[in-house]
């Protein structure tokens, strides 16, 4: 069904949520998302996460399906977030999952609070990526070791901020481009980054 997906793993496995027609929302395809989530598998257990411009809501979900301890949705749109209210409000999530309304660049320049795993999935063609990447290093957001997943434009590759993040695992799928990085503690500032591997 149109503008309906379902949810791969975990406990809420199979389940099927809804989001509304809206410029810019495009779900991760399920392909990526199976890909992502194996790359995470031994991530997830009582992570903290946080999805920015959640949309659908496909990865943050998802995340706590499979055992994440906590996971804030960031998303501007009203009808969006209306729908991930109703979303949770089906799948009987608790309080592990909360849905903030705001302008995801603002919400960074906020106060921050470090999370083990952030999603970062704005929508295409719109040179949002770099900034959100700046801020979230800027502004402590992020553990020590955190991982960060970006999804962007196939044909572009993310910059990563100047401190350094570490490349893990790249793939592209038709016009999807998807990166996970993980930022490297202070003290190790200064060792050379791993090699990036490719999946697809």
């Amino acid at each position: 069904m149109k503008n309906e997906l379902r949810i791969i793993g975990g406990r809420w496995r199979s389940r099927k949520i809804r989001f509304p027609e809206i410029p810019g929302l495009r779900p991760t395809p399920d392909r990526v998302r199976e890909t992502l989530f194996n790359w995470l598998r031994d991530d997830l257990d009582g992570a903290r996460c946080l999805d920015l411009y959640a949309g659908s809501g496909a990865l943050g979900l998802e995340a706590i399906s499979r055992g994440a301890a906590r996971t804030v949705l960031v998303e501007r749109d009203a009808r969006a977030c209306a729908a991930l209210q109703e979303n949770l409000a089906l799948l009987a999530a608790g309080r592990e999952i909360r849905v903030v309304r705001a302008d995801v660049e603002r919400f960074l320049r906020s106060q921050g609070e470090p999370f083990d795993l952030v999603f970062l999935d704005p929508p295409f063609h719109k040179g949002l990526v770099a900034n959100c990447c700046e801020l979230l290093e800027r502004g402590g957001w992020l553990t020590p070791s955190a991982k960060i997943y970006v999804e962007i434009e196939s044909n572009l590759t993310p910059t990563p901020p100047a401190i350094g993040w570490n490349p893990l695992r790249s793939g592209t799928s038709g016009e999807v481009g998807y990166h996970l990085f993980q930022r490297r503690p202070p003290a190790d500032a200064c060792a050379p980054p791993t090699g990036m591997q490719s999946s697809s």
